[in-house]
């Protein structure tokens, strides 16, 4: 089986009051870093629709994976693009992480808004690999709220069948939370970051780069323990002074052992 690029980026949703760090101007510094990659898989988060088919114009190697979805204007999608060259897929579907999570825009939890996971069964078409892609974003205020939402989310992939998974995205939790070991040991996942022994830092900057305060890295990409992670990036750059996003991209080669 050959290498899999992955990319996880929360693109921040598009709010004039940013500023210079407005989408008009951070959608061509994300198209530009996407494509230098060549990602066969790009999960984002936190777009509503109107940026997200932005987005998926500017990514002419790349296609939205959205035919399962009748999309809410008002909310805020996690969503995933592959490469169709390299990838079939199979099917897809989002899960609300809520206690009705079939229940578009549904929310439980004390959660702040509504969340999800939106996932695809893809086919890898060189070699016939079966994986399953879930891109999460959790709510960032409660960690109770966090912990009901993984519970919701663990139970429902469970559902989609045993095989290699990968879970990614933005989690607003330390990676040393209890939230992250629960779903490592229901899939059998391991964190390439620890694994490699990065030293951990803020993945979260709020446009301020270098100079945000201190934080964790509450962005991640969790792989399947026969997998190897080969190359694993933090994308910190910004260009004359604007960041693509809020939060740093993770790029990362996986390859199977």
């Amino acid at each position: 089986m050959s290498e899999i690029k992955i990319i996880t980026s929360n693109i921040r949703y598009a709010n004039p009051a940013d500023g210079p760090h407005d989408w008009p101007h951070r959608l061509p510094l994300l198209t530009e870093l996407y494509q230098n990659f060549s990602p066969d898989i790009l999960a984002t988060q936190e777009g509503r629709i109107g940026q997200i088919k932005e987005l998926d114009e500017k990514l002419t190697n790349l296609t939205l994976i959205d035919s399962h979805r009748e999309w809410i204007d008002v909310r805020m999608y996690p969503c995933l693009f592959v490469d169709l060259k390299k990838i079939k897929v199979l099917r897809s579907g989002d899960i609300w992480l809520s206690e009705t999570p079939d229940v578009p825009g549904s929310s439980s939890f004390s959660s702040s808004f509504p969340r999800l996971c939106t996932w695809a069964e893809v086919e890898i078409i060189k070699t016939n690999k079966k994986l399953l892609i879930a891109n999460v974003h959790l709510d960032h205020i409660l960690n109770e709220t966090r912990t009901g939402q993984v519970a919701v989310l663990i139970a429902e992939l469970k559902k989609l069948g045993d095989q290699n998974i990968f879970i990614m995205g933005d989690f607003n939790e330390s990676p040393q939370s209890q939230i992250k070991n629960d779903l490592m040991n229901a899939f059998n996942l391991k964190d390439p970051w620890v694994e490699k022994n990065y030293k951990e830092e803020t993945s979260h900057h709020g446009f301020n780069g270098n100079e945000a305060a201190e934080g964790s890295r509450i962005d991640w990409i969790l792989m399947p323990a026969q997998f190897e992670c080969s190359y694993l990036h933090m994308e910190k750059r910004s260009f004359n002074n604007v960041f693509p996003s809020d939060h740093y991209p993770m790029f990362a080669t996986v390859i199977p052992k």
